[in-house]
């Protein structure tokens, strides 16, 4: 999740907001995470529990899944 200081919130608010149109976005004061912006459709997901988001412990993965793992955290790194 991307981060941004309350700061940043209030000077580059255009920016922030559509990022939070894509994913959540993490807002932080004195260097602590204290809200997250995201999308309303998103945000009604959620509260209705229709995350069907599943997390998986690394050493439960086979090595398929690892490998795509590993394949999706490079393409983030790379073009975050």
């Amino acid at each position: 999740m991307r981060q941004f200081s309350a700061t940043d919130l209030a000077n580059r608010t255009g920016d922030v907001l559509a990022l939070a149109a894509q994913q959540p976005v993490a807002i932080a004061r004195h260097g602590k995470r204290r809200f997250v912006v995201l999308s309303t459709e998103e945000f009604e997901a959620l509260r209705q529990g229709k995350d069907s988001r599943t997390a998986y412990h690394v050493d439960d993965l086979d090595d398929a899944e690892a490998a795509r793992l590993m394949t999706e955290l490079q393409n983030s790194i790379d073009n975050d």
